[in-house]
């Protein structure tokens, strides 16, 4: 009972619920998977939230966690782990970019600038934030596209706050779904592994 309140609350759907914990269990990468894929993350731009191209190979040497995010989300405490989990391991190499997006629940109606004064307002964001994007559908961004079809993890986005890790040489290695904490163990043992 507890968790069809928890999923009623964040407002998914029993279906996106299911992939997003599926997800969170798909976190190996294939090694075959990651000599075609090495590197490819570095070949997108994308615009920061103040509007600003910037060439994602900036991460080149670092464990880099992707989350697509929303400001009205019952995901949205997240952010504060997030940045805890930048606060622990910045100075070690670990990159986070957060890619604000509309298709779940509509749930960033905002603009950037809306957006960029939430976080910053409400919970004093560090980590690198970028203009808001689609994460699926016909108008998805080319970086989810290949996230989401060529990364080794394919499978649509089922929600807010879903996170790709991706390793220092640019290969994704590992997906986890909306509910899995940033600051858990999970997460946290592989970006680690990465660091080590």
């Amino acid at each position: 009972m507890k968790d069809i309140l928890r999923k009623a609350k964040l407002g998914l759907t029993e279906a996106a619920f299911a992939a997003g914990a599926a997800l969170t269990r798909k976190n190996e990468v294939n090694p075959m998977q990651a000599d075609k894929t090495k590197g490819r993350v570095y070949e997108f731009e994308m615009n920061t939230i103040d509007g600003k191209p910037a060439k994602l190979s900036k991460y080149k040497g670092h464990p880099l966690l992707i989350v697509n995010t929303a400001s009205l989300c019952g995901f949205t405490p997240q952010y504060t782990d997030l940045e805890a989990l930048y606060k622990k391991y910045k100075d070690k190499g670990l990159r986070i970019a957060a890619f604000p997006a509309n298709e779940f629940g509509a749930q960033e109606p905002g603009t950037d600038a809306d957006i960029k004064s939430f976080c910053m307002t409400k919970f004093a964001l560090s980590f690198d934030l970028y203009s808001k994007i689609s994460v699926k559908g016909p108008s998805i961004h080319p970086l989810y596209k290949y996230l989401t079809t060529e990364s080794g993890f394919n499978g649509d986005i089922p929600w807010n706050f879903s996170k790709f890790l991706v390793d220092k040489d640019g290969t994704v290695v590992a997906r986890f779904g909306p509910d899995a904490n940033p600051v858990g163990k999970e997460i946290a043992s592989k970006i680690e592994a990465l660091l080590a």
